[in-house]
């Protein structure tokens, strides 16, 4: 796993190497193991390495045999050594063994076809002096990131934003719509960003870049084409695709670890892994002191089973509050939940291990439909069926069985549910969680409301959904927003990307290999989804296979404090600092009179609910981010690069 940049020059004026190096160096953390460049008339190509496979020969950029085509690359591809196979045989000729070289003669032989055949996470840029062309694209669900700006006619690009702006030639700006969209959705939704001019490619997606012009496209889409009746071969079928999916991930030249969360879907992993690896497993765990939020017991009882070597980050007071400011410059937006900060920290252990790669479970809830948003949508729908009904609303005290049974009961929990939107709406599964999430909202100042007046995120999401959308089960449309409002952007980027590669770390998610999407997007729901029992084919096929203590327990979603993790019991200073009103006037986001009061409740302990919890969270990092990004005098922290395992200039190959 890596980092790269570039830029495209609508006219052949050069790319100076301080200028690629710089955007390097804003990225060194991705890659902490080498580097590389080529400067060239028209295009510049700059790469930081996290070798993993061929640790010897995969530097980049990376040509094929005659240097006409040079790839920077940011992923893996798990069928590497199928498609080498089939190149080889086709007359390509390598000269490494790194799945890189695989894409460079892919391209050859197949053009911008090659995406579809290609398992595995990655984004890349292909440059192709023969045509002056560059080719940018995407994995299908979004696990590696890619950003781009177009100024004047010329292309940048990026593994994250911040090494375009260490270009120089774009420009950091807030854009107020990609902050509204976080404040509804957790994220802002590709192609937008929380940068004005900065887009995000989208998951499934590609671009070419000709003549000073960007095409775009698409090579796949979601789909949930649901068949009437489980398969009688249901069964095996998924534990072959569960087997197969974890063996490619286990393709590497380095030592593979896996994320132990104490639940189902990580031990699953772990418990594959455990079987298939070469080397003896280790495993890594984030515990807490709040019972509420601990799963020690679960990942304890798997890891003795599996006798792996077992690590645990244990994250005590002050440990949230303290890298907060480190995990927001990493994740390069504002943050709704605290929960990427342990990720952090686990990733930081993890490397101090000596483990580079990890397997976790990311994927199998948004499959096979694990979250209890999905249980609230089966459950809402039963009782608008019978509005009149008085029997049935109270089956939603029986949801979230993690929070305060006397917060899940009364009128006004069950109304907030059927109140909030008609099942005709085509969001009607996520209207819930959006209301909610909005109501960070009621702290904007007016000059904010002024900007966005007309921007309707919702309305704008609406429109975006796919033709076939309608024709989808509720449930199956529920999965569907959730891949693309929640997994995507937020979920495989502030918790998953960002905060693993930060420490130079990469995360491996079996469960997003896409024939296993295919495969259960083709199953009934319920088969996944029985009364309040999620993922019951998964946990049918995972009988024997994990603890029954594990395979029986119900969901428990990770979390972690968020505003105790600021106030134990007073403000952290920088919170007191950031949300003084002087420094909420300079960014002009938030309301300091509406702030205060929050702060006052949060001070006093009152500040208990979701609204609260979110809305302090959301202002907090939001005014670190417009401080780290707009208002810091250093934009960016490079750090120092090694001599260039490869510097090319004007198609000369020269290694350094």
């Amino acid at each position: 796993m890596c980092g790269f940049a570039g830029l495209a020059r609508h006219e052949p004026r050069g790319v100076a190497a301080g200028t690629l190096d710089r955007m390097a160096a804003a990225l060194r953390h991705r890659g902490p193991d080498g580097c590389g460049r080529y400067a060239g008339p028209r295009v510049g190509l700059a790469h930081v390495r996290l070798s993993i496979i061929d640790v010897a020969g995969g530097a980049q950029p990376l040509g094929n045999e005659d240097d006409s085509v040079l790839i920077v690359y940011n992923g893996e591809v798990y069928n590497y050594l199928e498609l080498r196979e089939e190149l080889a045989a086709a007359g390509h000729r390598f000269r490494t063994r790194s799945d890189t070289e695989v894409l460079v003669h892919a391209y050859e032989q197949w053009g911008t076809a090659m995406l579809g055949r290609l398992n595995g996470q990655f984004a890349f840029a292909i440059y192709d002096r023969r045509t002056e062309s560059v080719f940018l694209a995407r994995d299908r669900f979004g696990v590696r990131p890619l950003f781009y700006s177009v100024v004047r006619g010329d292309l940048v690009f990026a593994s994250e934003a911040k090494a375009l702006f260490a270009s120089g030639e774009v420009e950091p700006a807030p854009d107020p719509v990609g902050l509204d969209q976080v404040f509804t959705f957790w994220a802002a939704r590709p192609p937008r960003t929380v940068f004005r001019g900065v887009q995000s490619l989208e998951p499934g997606g590609f671009a070419i870049w000709r003549d000073g012009r960007l095409r775009g496209g698409r090579y796949y889409e979601l789909d949930y084409p649901e068949a009437r009746d489980e398969p009688a071969d249901a069964l095996p079928a998924l534990g072959d695709l569960l087997g197969t999916g974890v063996a490619l991930r286990l393709r590497s030249d380095v030592p593979v670890g896996g994320y132990l969360s104490g639940g189902l879907d990580s031990s699953i992993t772990c418990s594959l892994a455990a079987r298939e690896s070469p080397y003896a497993l280790r495993t890594f765990s984030v515990t807490f002191d709040d019972p509420r939020l601990d799963e020690r017991e679960f990942q304890l009882l798997v890891a003795r089973q599996l006798r792996s070597q077992h690590f645990i980050q244990a994250i005590k007071p002050g440990d949230v509050a303290s890298v907060f400011p480190d995990v927001v410059w990493h994740a390069e937006s504002p943050l709704v939940r605290t929960a990427p900060a342990p990720m952090y920290l686990l990733a930081r252990l993890t490397r101090e291990h000596d483990i580079k790669v990890v397997l976790t479970g990311e994927g199998s809830d948004e499959l096979f439909l694990g979250y209890d948003l999905f249980k609230e949508t089966a459950l809402r729908l039963f009782c608008l069926r019978q509005p009149q009904s008085r029997l049935r609303p109270r089956l939603f005290e029986r949801l979230y069985p993690y929070l305060d049974p006397a917060a899940r009961r009364g009128d006004f929990w069950r109304r907030f549910f059927l109140d909030a939107g008609t099942t005709d709406d085509p969001l009607f599964s996520h209207l819930p969680r959006f209301s909610l999430t909005s109501r960070i909202k009621d702290f904007y100042t007016g000059d904010l409301r002024a900007t966005l007046s007309g921007a309707d995120p919702l309305e704008e999401l609406r429109a975006s959904l796919p033709s076939r959308f309608a024709a989808w089960s509720p449930l199956n449309r529920a999965a569907y927003l959730e891949m693309v409002t929640l997994l995507s952007p937020y979920l495989l980027a502030a918790q998953g990307d960002r905060m693993s590669l930060a420490h130079g770390v990469e995360s491996r998610y079996p469960f997003l290999d896409h024939r296993l999407f295919e495969f259960a997007a083709r199953l009934p729901t319920s088969s996944k989804l029985r009364g309040f029992r999620e993922k019951a084919v998964l946990r049918r096929w995972a009988q024997g296979q994990v603890p029954a203590e594990v395979q029986q327990r119900p969901k428990q979603p990770y979390r972690a404090p968020d505003i105790p993790a600021f106030f134990s019991p007073e403000p952290v200073e920088y919170v007191r600092e950031i949300l003084h009103e002087a420094n909420l006037a300079r960014s002009g986001m938030f309301d300091p009179r509406a702030v205060a009061g929050l702060m006052r409740r949060c001070q006093a302990g009152v500040a208990t609910g979701f609204r609260e919890n979110q809305a302090l969270v959301a202002i907090v990092s939001a005014e670190l981010w417009y401080r780290q990004f707009f208002t810091d005098a250093a934009q960016v922290r490079p750090g120092r690069l090694p001599v260039p395992d490869v510097a090319l200039a004007d198609g000369v190959t020269a290694p350094a």
